[in-house]
């Protein structure tokens, strides 16, 4: 992936923001606003990610990629306000890749700025890049903003025919001993 800033934005106060990748000495930064997005959430107590683990699981195994937006300039850089962390999946029906978007998340004092905008703009290049079919995400039931930006001003569609299925560690771990034979 492209390690130039990949979008430069500013706003109507002429503040400047740019998007890049993700680089390893950003997991602290990251992980900050993976925790700011879980508080958003109302969820903190499920923000267990480590730098470690943003480290081991983007930069060594490249299980997921992460785009941060930055205030100020490439040349004079000021704190990470947003992120968008994607990993790609693949359509057994297109025979192609998909972008799936698992969080984005935009500082509340920058929003309504074009940052949300921007960075689904620079996924959608990403996607083409890569030849996806589609791009997916969720969006909590609840959070009629960002459903809203998302139908209005993306034209998403929303996904009713299709139920949400999870199953996390201890799931997992029991699937291990699941009797296989017919009874």
């Amino acid at each position: 992936m492209r390690d130039r800033p990949t979008c430069s934005i500013k706003n109507m106060s002429d503040h400047e923001y740019f998007i890049r990748p993700v680089r390893p000495e950003d997991s602290p930064s990251l992980i900050q606003l993976i925790y700011e997005l879980a508080v958003y959430e109302k969820a903190p107590r499920l923000a267990v990610a480590t730098p470690e683990l943003i480290t081991k699981h983007i930069f060594e195994t490249r299980t997921a990629n992460a785009l941060l937006v930055f205030s100020g300039s490439l040349k004079d850089p000021g704190e990470a306000i947003a992120f968008a962390l994607y990993f790609f999946n693949f359509s057994t029906w297109t025979g192609r890749p998909g972008l799936y978007l698992e969080d984005l998340y935009v500082k509340p004092e920058h929003r309504n700025k074009g940052i949300g905008k921007a960075l689904f703009k620079e996924l959608a290049i990403i996607a083409q890049d890569r030849d996806c079919a589609r791009m997916d995400w969720s969006v909590l039931k609840w959070n009629q903003p960002s459903i809203d930006f998302y139908e209005k001003c993306l034209h998403a569609k929303t996904q009713d025919e299709w139920v949400s299925m999870r199953l996390e560690e201890e799931g997992i771990e029991n699937l291990k001993n699941i009797n296989t034979k017919k009874e």
